[in-house]
This record gives structure tokens, sequence and C-alpha cells, in this order.
């Protein structure tokens, strides 16, 4: 996992991991909505990656 991501990354993935876990055990609901706001947020991102890709014959 560690080659194909980088330190950075996971590092990256860790953080924002722990900020929700953060908020949500503040208050709960706000840490759900938060929660599919990433998961929305990295569904965007893979689709646009998927696009760019495409459009260079890459995939």
């Amino acid at each position: 996992m560690r080659d194909t991501l980088g330190l950075e990354r996971i590092v990256g993935v860790v953080v924002v991991v722990l900020a929700v876990a953060v908020v949500t055990l503040r208050d709960p609901v706000i840490g759900g909505g938060l929660m599919l706001f990433v998961a929305g947020l990295a569904l965007i991102a893979k689709g646009v990656a998927a696009s760019t890709m495409r459009a260079f014959g890459l995939k």
C-alpha cells in the first residue's frame, strides 16, 4: 500500500480520518455529514481523474 499511495498520502488520509473522528465525538450528526461530504469529494476526484486519463488515452 505504501508503494502505490506514498507516505504523504497515507498521512493525509490518517489526518482526515482523525479530524472526522474528533468532530464525531463532539457531535455525531455533524460528523456523519462531514463524512458524507468527504466521500462525495473522493468520488468527484476519482471521476475527474478517470475522465482525464481517458482524454489522454491512458485508460
